[in-house]
This record gives structure tokens, C-alpha cells and sequence, in this order.
């Protein structure tokens, strides 16, 4: 076997590390020829529930997990890792608007940011804590050691919900369903593109015409999808978050089939779709399989999206007006 990739994963003990960190484990991450060392970084009252994860990992036998270390900070637990899942935040609580848990997690990914920093030159990260695309950008300005294109945010459980909910309308398989990007924020103004969708490899309109469909229930039946499961099971979305996190990492790790993209949060670069630099915003991204990705620029976009577009990226503009004092 080849040098393991060494992983953490921030609130390891909660609901999505716990269905994410076996996955992992088992290879299905990075191949079954690749082993993988977990740091599992907790809030020191949580080290002993995630002691029992570890206890669990070690019981599967996994041929692929060289080793699990448990730790109560991220100054130790980032020492030396290749990828950097930011999964812990704090919960929004009852009656506490979007702005309030901005200004409770930003410090949490500064500190976050300046330990990846001090402890992992060659890392990824990936943000999973809500608001995930403005804790993405806190953590990447207290992590200026490291390039900022190896920050990213993850929209791709937005995706997946999308393309669950046309392949259910259109009567067919999931996997029938491509071409579908997320733009923008993982929140009630995220846009999912369908005008550039595809259904069995021809355009989603032609199988799917009803655009008040689509320009109402579906769009904000994904929009709204995580509160639906929060009212629907009392606990917010764990099991299809961990799985598109394994998806987005899965996407960056590999090359992009030619002439396919994902959604993924990233930096903006300023050049396309009218979103300014530097914020980290949801696009269609094509990866080169060596850590590197391109945007994908030359989607047509009607006027209807480029309003819906402008909307998310005004959401995230005055999120990042809000956490500007943490932006290192």
C-alpha cells in the first residue's frame, strides 16, 4: 500500500462524523489500495463519546484504516494532515436568525484557520459547518500560509438533493440526472441551474417542460430541504451530509470525465457570472485530478437564473460584511 492520507474530521462525534468517519475508513474515499490515518478532533466534554467511535473503527477491521488518533484541539489534531473536513459547528438554536450563528461559529474557523495554518502546509479543506460558505471564507483569510483555491465549501448535498428531486419527477434514476450546478449559498437562496440540467443525456426541458414547477415547488423544495428533515426527524440532515461530503471530496480527489462538472463552494476568481473575487461562492467546477480545479465559465445563463444568482451572491456579500472583523 501506498503512504496513508492523513484525515481530520472536526466534530467527529456528532451525527455526521459518525456516519462519515466509516466511509472513510473503508476505503471507499480514497481507494482500497490507500490507507488513511483519521484525527478525530473534538471539544474536549466530547473526547469521550468520540473515544467510542474510535473503539468502533478499530472493530470493523478496516485493511485500509492505518490509525485513529483522538484530540480536544485543532492546534494538535492538524498537525501533518492532507485533508481537513471542518465538520463541527454550533446548531442555530430556536428563534436565533442567520446573522446570530455567523457571529457565534466565525470564531471558531478563525481558530481553525490560524491551527491549519501552524500545523498542515500540504492539506485541503473542506467545509461542512453551517453557514458553511462564510466559515469556509473565515477559515481560509487565518489560513493565508496555505493557497486559498484549497478552501472549499461543500453545495454538493444540494446538488444531490436536486437531482433526487427531477429524477423523481421525471420518472427515472438518479443517475440519469447530470449537468445540474448549484450556484451560489448553502441556504434558502442557493440556485439550482436545471435550465442546463440534462435528463438520459438531452436537455432536462425537454422531458420536464413545466417551468411553474420548476421555478416554485422544486426550487424551493431544495432550498428548504434541510429544515423539512429538521421538522420531519427532530435532528438536522447527518447521513446525506456525510455522503456528499465523501461525494465532494471524491470530486476533487479524481479528474472530472471530460465535459462533466460538480458544485462545489470555492473562491471566486472575479471573471465569471458577475460574482467578485474572492468570495466563496458555489460553481460548476471541473477537476484536473491533481489538486488543482478549473471553473467552469461559459455556462448560458438566462436572465431569470442571472436574477436568482444575484440574489444568493447579495446573501453572501452581506454575510461577509457581518464576519469582516474575522477575516484576518
Amino acid at each position: 500500500m501506498s503512504q496513508p492520507i492523513k484525515v481530520a474530521v472536526t466534530g467527529a462525534a456528532g451525527q455526521i462524523g459518525y456516519s462519515l468517519l466509516f466511509r472513510i475508513a473503508s476505503g471507499e474515499l480514497f481507494g482500497p489500495d490507500t490507507p488513511v490515518h483519521l484525527n478525530l478532533v473534538e471539544l474536549p466534554q466530547a473526547v469521550k463519546a468520540a473515544e467510542g467511535t474510535a473503539m468502533e473503527l478499530d472493530d470493523c477491521a478496516f485493511p485500509t484504516l492505518a490509525g485513529v488518533d483522538i484530540f480536544d484541539s485543532p492546534e494538535t489534531g492538524f498537525d501533518g494532515v492532507n485533508w481537513a473536513l471542518l465538520v463541527g459547528s454550533k446548531p442555530r438554536g430556536p428563534g436565533m436568525e442567520r446573522n446570530d450563528l455567523i457571529k457565534e461559529n466565525g470564531p471558531i474557523f478563525v481558530a481553525q484557520g490560524k491551527a491549519l495554518a501552524k500545523g498542515a502546509s500540504d492539506v485541503r479543506c473542506v467545509v461542512v459547518g453551517n453557514p458553511c460558505n462564510t466559515n469556509a471564507l473565515i477559515a481560509q483569510h487565518n489560513c493565508r500560509e496555505v493557497p486559498a483555491t484549497r478552501f472549499s465549501a461543500m453545495t454538493m448535498l444540494d446538488e444531490n438533493r436536486a437531482k433526487a428531486q427531477l429524477a423523481k419527477k421525471a420518472g427515472v434514476g438518479v443517475g440519469s440526472v447530470s449537468h445540474l450546478p448549484i450556484f451560489g449559498n448553502h441556504s434558502s437562496t442557493m440556485v439550482p441551474n436545471f435550465e442546463v440540467a440534462n435528463i438520459s443525456g438531452k436537455p432536462l426541458l425537454d422531458s420536464i417542460s413545466d417551468r411553474n414547477y420548476l421555478e416554485g415547488e422544486f426550487f424551493t423544495t431544495v432550498q428548504k430541504r434541510g429544515a423539512a428533515i429538521i421538522a420531519a426527524r427532530g435532528k438536522s440532515s447527518a447521513a446525506s451530509a456525510a455522503s456528499a461530503c465523501i461525494d465532494h471530496v471524491k470530486a476533487f480527489y479524481n479528474k472530472t470525465p471530460e465535459g462533466q462538472y460538480f458544485s462545489a463552494a470555492v473562491p471566486s476568481d472575479g471573471s465569471c457570472y458577475d460574482v467578485p473575487s474572492g468570495l466563496m461562492f458555489s460553481f460548476p467546477i471541473s477537476s484536473n485530478g491533481d489538486g488543482t480545479y478549473e471553473i467552469v465559465k461559459d455556462l448560458e445563463i438566462s436572465e431569470y437564473m442571472k436574477g436568482k444568482i444575484a440574489g444568493t451572491r447579495d446573501e453572501l456579500l452581506a454575510e461577509r460584511d457581518v464576519v469582516k472583523d474575522l477575516l484576518g
